[in-house]
């Protein structure tokens, strides 16, 4: 009987052991759902290329900070006004992808912080960046907008009946001069650029834009020539670039010695840039010719970033310092209530202020109204 009795004892006492461990499993299993749930995820959505998005993720991973996870963006459904849980998206792709563009929108309206802002991105093009640059201050070359070669496609001669023909190609030839750079209003990579001397040599190279709408724009006849990383519009690095060389050999990675207030300006004027459009990620390209430093081009928001091109020390400048954006972003996702207007979507925060004040003058009339 006692030997029962003990064999009973051992039986419940090992039950309760395995309960224990069952309970302290679920509670493991629990924590680390609620740990995943809380977590604050950084995505980057890319194409071809590996180098800086696999850095961006293991950068961020690799510093362990508390809530917070990068990885590679998944998308396998996209319904309207439904958020994903990113906290913060780097978008390297969707310039080509327009499935992609408007499912970021999606996401910056349901809270997500996109870099860079889809709704303005989609809006902008290079020959208003010119003319925001002449306003701002910031030098750049003469540039005219021209029409397009062939009629778009469902298009015809009734579409075009507020353009006038012939164009007046001898104005614009007077404007800009030769010789000048032929290339599209929206482009980029260097694709359907074409370098002209003269009328003849433009025209021919114009015939070859397709539909295309392109721009005209002045050579610059430069000594130095920079490309300039601007991240979160506040971090700017100037990089020696030369665009005459092989496209993998442009990045001068010498080391070379240039005016201290050449750099100051093209850094300043860099950021002035980068703050009117909205950027957080970008590239300026300056040409400077007798110490003026002109942009050249500054609509690059998904920028090269391949270790390969920019060299080691741009490369893991780059890495770090979007990667920084992106955590510090994160960490105030919470704190950030987007005001749902289109001025707020496409980056002016000037126009919600203002409405704001507007609002708060009438509340305060209404008030003064009553107490008289």
């Amino acid at each position: 009987m006692e030997n029962i009795l003990h064999t009973y004892i051992a039986i419940k006492f090992i039950s309760l052991i395995n309960i224990s461990k069952i309970y302290l499993v679920t509670d493991a299993v629990t924590h680390n759902h609620h740990q995943k749930k809380n977590m604050k995820k950084i995505g980057i959505m890319h194409g071809k290329e590996r180098s800086f998005p696999e850095a961006f993720v293991e950068r961020i991973n690799s510093k362990r900070i508390d809530g917070i996870v990068a990885e590679p963006v998944r998308i396998d459904k996209a319904m309207q006004g439904e958020p994903t849980g990113y906290a913060v998206i780097i978008d390297r792709i969707s310039q080509d992808v327009p499935f992609y563009r408007t499912w970021l929108k999606n996401e910056a309206l349901t809270g997500t912080a996109v870099i860079n802002n889809p709704f303005w991105w989609s809006a902008d093009d290079k020959f208003f960046n010119y003319a925001l640059a002449e306003k701002l201050g910031v030098a750049v070359p003469r540039t005219s907008l021209l029409p397009h070669k062939k009629m778009p496609p469902e298009t015809n001669e009734r579409s075009f009946r507020n353009q006038e023909f012939p164009f007046n190609w001898d104005a614009v030839f007077e404007y800009v001069g030769f010789p000048a750079f032929l290339k599209p209003h929206d482009g980029g990579g260097w694709r359907d650029v074409f370098h002209v001397h003269s009328p003849e040599e433009f025209f021919h190279a114009y015939d070859q834009t397709r539909d295309l709408c392109m721009t005209l724009q002045a050579a610059v006849n430069f000594k130095e020539y920079f490309r300039c990383y601007v991240v979160g519009q506040k971090e700017v690095r100037i990089m020696p670039y030369d665009p005459r060389r092989p496209h993998e050999h442009r990045y001068v990675l010498d080391d070379l010695e240039y005016s201290p207030k050449l750099l100051k300006r093209v850094e300043k004027d860099a950021l002035t840039l980068c703050k009117a459009l909205g950027y957080d990620l970008n590239t300026v390209e300056f040409a400077c010719e007798d110490g003026v430093p002109y942009a050249i081009d500054f609509m690059n928001p998904a920028p090269d970033a391949d270790l390969h091109s920019v060299g080691r020390a741009s490369f893991d400048w780059i890495v770090d310092a979007v990667a920084r954006l992106a955590v510090k972003k994160a960490r105030e996702s919470d704190k950030t209530a987007r005001e749902m207007r289109w001025a707020s979507l496409l980056g002016d925060d000037t126009a919600v202020t203002v409405a704001k004040k507007s609002s708060v003058k009438k509340t305060a009339a209404k008030k003064s109204a009553v107490g008289t």
